[in-house]
């Protein structure tokens, strides 16, 4: 470009020339006249401003102030030649920032070139939103830069732009982005056959679905079906296998993603994540003598290793795991070592069965004098994280030798972590004391007060180990060097305890005194005044050192600190009240034992890692939520060959009354799940299928969804028919379920859906169902693709209780005695509905038989002494609350045009939703 312009390659060649900075200061100065002046008289054409303006970026580039050039930056953004736009837009980016007043004026401009065809200009607006990205810029252009990075006429590099600037704008203006409602849109790109567009969009889906986890939770399965065409498939290009590992950054991208979501517990996808996973680990099982490739294969490999935990700890592959990061942790890279004995700490902190971490122990107490510091921070960490009751005093025991050469930088933690692990899992009391002891007279200047306030509770809560401490602290004070910390400890158990050690040999009061004394003048004034509560102490139980004491209060009233002046003036007065015993007894009683808390040392060390621990911390709790991913299928038991067990089935069972509630829309959204697809004909297709196995569930110009299903016993199966009835396929498909009633009812697909179908063709999706207990909300089939624009249709499922019930024979006297036995209400739902006639004037009693037969009700004939009526018996089947009979009377009367029907059961939630469903199809509101 400076070739095209000689006034700017000569001015960059005269600053280059000059000698010292006054010449240079000189030039510079000069031109900027020139081009100030050039800017007044106006009349330039559109290559001179693009020089001017270049010679002024170059000026700021080099560090110097300008005030000039802004406007004209502004018009060569509106300029149809590429080299003029160029610097226009340079010059925004730097001279501009995002509270600046001429931004205003370019919005419209790059709004114009975003939606140009030319996908050059595209390109340059996205660089100067993404680098700018002010807040205005954000509210004015965040949709245009959505609708680029969606249009199916973008090429493939202006998408992954687009969705990088949006990357940008969400981090730095989060609230300006409707996150939650592109979420759908957004996340269909990730089936997307370019797998650089797949990366940026996963990125931007990472960010976004932190915030907004059951917006994005769609977001899992894509993630799976990605992850298994990468790693198992190998479904991607040459171009982006980075040294034989396909797209290395997007596999550790989709890794990370599902670690955002707590695991599946959908038998299909938990497969095929263990397939991936194991794939990933074996790919690692031998080592590559090509650097890169290794590289690029440990990427993948550590995280998915820590997506193993996270789905499960017990797994296989989590003892595969930890063999191969035992490999990793005697590697001769620094780097490997490092990573390896971060995962391996996350395991420890995960895990319950350490064996397999244990057997490598010895290495890793190595680790802690590797000659890199990061490495002897991990290791710390993960002995931290592995010691339990077993090792605990042989990793404290090593880490107390350790810590007397250990750096500076870790000393601190390192305190703190032994004194935590020496009260979590001490065997006694006196090696407890032991140990805490050692490690205030070793890091003495590395312990924070919360260590030894922990020493005073413990011992002062128990009473057997008082005199030990006594005795082991006085020992300690005896050395020529005590560390402050002691001298506190000391202070405090000799004041309360020390009376317990006065008659031993050595331990006298005398020499107590002398031994404690003998430290204070070496220590601060907070320590001093907690000696002086001592010395009061041991004059109410050591009298024959009471004058030595006074004479201590004596010294101490004339000292310049206040606080130490106070109390030894006040001491000396309580000490040297005559006959008046009571009064210093009461007020020097002993402490008493400390109520049950928290140790301090755990909220310690909560917030000793800064934003890494704030993170995980968010995470987890986000986790937490119930998310609706997809659905368990649990395995039960058979169903009944017979109907023998139909007595015990009528009266075994009795459980509590669960209220139904409304599918409204706007209730299902406050939940997460997706708002229903509405409709005439969506409502009367869902209401046929209620009592018919098969039949259409949905269907627009696009696609039509059809259902054959089957049931036996508690479970069933349900074949789901996708159409596509357009001439174009139908791409970034996906089908999602959502049931809200997880406890009572599972819904699970067989395997995943193809991401794509193909013009007029049909593919077919296979669930499993499992009635676990009485429910009453069908599940929801979220279905979405992209055609030509993005579609997404939600409609329920046609899988209510009656589909669980199996048809019972039962005689006229059979069915009576059972109908008296069970009784009125609660167990007995009924109501009273309208009904039509036919023609001729009267009931249509064989439609009535036939939508009682379809509701899985066995039509009883000859039983009710009215042949009007209509009689119904079967026995629902369910995995967890087993078998409950369920009878059915239907009561026509053709004079008044109504009908009661009469449903009882032994559970009074069966009675109620059997009726409310029987009832729907034949009540004229509803057929009409």
């Amino acid at each position: 470009m400076a070739a095209n312009m000689r006034g700017l390659t000569q001015f960059i060649a005269d600053i280059r020339g000059a000698r010292v900075r006054e010449l240079e200061e000189k030039r510079i100065n000069k031109e900027m006249a020139n081009i100030r002046k050039r800017f007044k008289d106006g009349n330039l054409d559109g290559y001179q401003k693009k020089k001017y303006v270049a010679k002024v970026i170059f000026t700021y580039i080099l560090g110097y102030k300008v005030d000039i050039g802004h406007m004209e930056a502004v018009n060569l953004i509106s300029s149809t030649k590429y080299s003029e736009k160029q610097i226009g837009y340079l010059a925004v980016t730097l001279l501009m920032h995002e509270n600046s007043d001429f931004l205003r004026l370019v919005v419209n401009s790059i709004r114009k070139d975003l939606n140009d065809n030319n996908e050059i200009h595209n390109c340059l607006a996205l660089h100067a939103i993404a680098n700018v990205g002010g807040t205005e810029m954000a509210e004015a252009l965040a949709e245009d830069v959505h609708r680029l990075l969606i249009s199916p006429t973008s090429p493939n590099f202006v998408r992954k732009k687009a969705a990088l600037t949006l990357l940008r704008l969400y981090r730095k203006h989060p609230d300006v982005i409707p996150a939650a409602e592109w979420a759908l849109r957004l996340v269909a790109l990730m089936d997307d056959m370019d797998l650089g567009v797949v990366v940026c969009v996963t990125s931007l889906v990472m960010a976004m679905a932190f915030d907004h986890l059951d917006a994005y939770a769609v977001c899992y399965q894509r993630a799976v079906d990605r992850l298994q065409r990468l790693v198992i498939e190998h479904e991607y290009t040459a171009t982006y296998a980075y040294y034989k590992v396909p797209s290395p950054w997007l596999q550790v991208k989709l890794l990370r993603l599902l670690q955002f979501y707590p695991p599946t517990e959908d038998p299909t996808l938990r497969k095929i994540l263990h397939d991936i996973l194991q794939t990933v680990m074996n790919n690692c099982a031998e080592p590559s003598r090509n650097v890169q490739h290794n590289n690029a294969q440990h990427a993948v490999l550590f995280e998915a290793i820590s997506l193993a935990i996270h789905l499960d700890t017990n797994s296989p592959l989590v003892n595969t795991a930890a063999v191969l990061l035992a490999r990793f942790i005697s590697s001769k890279e620094t780097n490997v070592r490092y990573l390896g004995l971060d995962t391996m700490a996350h395991l420890a902190a995960r895990t319950d069965n350490l064996s397999a971490i244990k057997k490598h122990q010895g290495t890793i107490i190595l680790s802690l004098r590797d000659k890199d510091i990061s490495v002897r921070r991990r290791a710390l960490d993960l002995l931290y994280s592995m010691c339990d009751t077993d090792n605990s005093e042989l990793i404290v025991g090593e880490l107390l030798r350790y810590l007397k050469i250990a750096d500076y930088g870790l000393r601190e933690e390192m305190v703190l972590k032994i004194a935590i692990l020496t009260e979590k899992y001490a065997s006694t009391y006196k090696w407890y004391v032991d140990t805490i002891l050692e490690l205030l007279s070793a890091a003495g200047d590395h312990v924070g007060e919360e260590v030894w306030y922990r020493v005073v509770q413990i011992v002062t809560n128990t009473e057997d180990l008082q005199a030990y401490a006594a005795k082991v602290i006085f020992e300690y004070l005896r050395s020529p060097s005590s560390h402050e910390s002691l001298v506190k400890v000391g202070g405090y158990i000799l004041g309360e305890y020390g009376h317990l050690i006065a008659n031993d040999p050595g331990y006298s009061p005398i020499e107590q005194f002398q031994v404690l004394h003998s430290k204070s003048q070496f220590c601060v004034a907070p320590t001093r005044a907690l000696l002086l509560s001592t010395y009061i102490k041991w004059i109410n139980v050591f009298p024959e050192i009471k004058p030595q004491l006074l004479n201590v209060f004596e010294r101490y009233r004339h000292v310049l600190d206040v606080d130490l002046q106070q109390r030894a003036c006040e001491f000396y007065a309580l000490a040297s009240r005559p006959d008046d015993d009571e009064l210093l007894q009461n007020v020097c009683e002993e402490i008493p034992p400390f109520p049950p808390r928290e140790s301090g040392l755990i909220g310690r060390m909560k917030t000793k890692h800064g934003e890494k621990d704030l993170v995980e911390r968010e995470v987890a709790r986000k986790t937490t939520r119930k998310l609706t991913i997809s659905e368990p299928n649990g395995n039960g038991s058979a169903a009944p060959d017979s109907t023998n067990d139909i007595t015990s089935s009528l009266l075994g069972l009795d459980i509590s009354a669960s209220p139904s509630t409304d599918l409204s829309s706007a209730a299902l959204a406050e939940k997460g799940i997706p708002r229903l697809t509405a409709g005439p004909n969506v409502e009367r297709w869902f209401d046929k299928l209620l009592h018919s196995p098969e039949g259409v569930l949905y269907e627009d110009v696009q696609i039509q969804i059809g259902i054959k299903s089957r049931y036996h016993g508690h479970l069933g199966q349900l074949a789901v028919y996708f159409g596509n009835k357009i001439s174009a396929p139908l791409t970034s498909f996906s089908a999602t379920l959502h049931v809200e009633e997880q406890e009572a009812l599972s819904v699970s697909f067989a395997k995943i859906a193809p991401n794509i179908i193909a013009p007029r063709t049909q593919v077919q999706q296979v669930l499993h169902v499992e009635c676990k207990k009485p429910f009453t909300k069908p599940p929801i089939l979220s279905v979405s693709f992209l055609a030509g624009a993005h579609q997404a249709i939600a409609v329920r499922l046609p899988i209510v209780l009656t589909k669980f019930l199996e048809h019972v024979k039962l005689g006229q006297a059979d069915f009576f005695e059972r109908w008296r036995l069970i009784g009125g209400p609660p167990r007995e739902a009924q109501s009273i509905f309208p009904i039509n006639l036919d023609a001729s004037g009267h009931i249509d009693r064989e439609k009535q038989r036939q939508t009682v037969s379809g509701f899985s009700l066995n039509v009883l004939d000859d039983i009710d002494p009215n042949p009007n009526n209509i009689v119904g018996a079967g026995i629902l089947h369910m995995s967890v609350d087993g078998k409950v009979g369920c009878l059915m009377r239907l009561e026509p009367n053709r004079e008044a045009k109504l009908c009661r029907i009469t449903v009882r059961s032994t559970s009074e939630d069966v009675a109620a939703e059997v009726q409310r469903l029987v009832q729907k199809p034949l009540n004229v509101d509803a057929s009409s």
